[in-house]
């Protein structure tokens, strides 16, 4: 799993830099804590947990001064969302939003940026 990350950031054309504040892996999964700054001056903090039976993530973008520009995330405290427990926010609308991975993530990012 961390061979996988660590390629796609350091291959992506919109990641300046990017900091692991934690990882662990063990039998059944990993959990990944990190930062990344974009070209353009904006960061993902991204956080991801996986086992054989569970999966939790958030990936919050934010700008230079700390303000959202999106999160994408399942924990489930929005249970009138169709896609309950995955939602994203807004500024500070929330709304529906598929299972996301953190390559999909970028990848939105990249489009965005571009």
């Amino acid at each position: 799993m961390k061979r996988d990350v660590l390629k796609l950031l350091e291959e992506s054309k919109i990641v300046e830099s990017f900091e692991i504040l934690d990882f662990r892996q063990f039998n059944s999964g990993f959990y990944l804590k990190l930062v990344i700054k974009f070209i353009n001056i904006t960061y993902l903090h991204a956080k991801e947990y996986f086992d054989v039976s569970e999966r939790n993530y958030s990936f919050h973008w934010q700008d230079q001064e700390g303000q959202l520009i999106s999160r994408w995330d399942n924990a489930p405290h929005f249970p009138n969302i169709n896609t309950f427990p995955h939602h994203k926010h807004i500024e500070s609308e929330v709304v529906p939003s598929n299972e996301i991975s953190l390559e999909e993530v970028i990848s939105i990012i990249e489009k965005l940026i571009a």
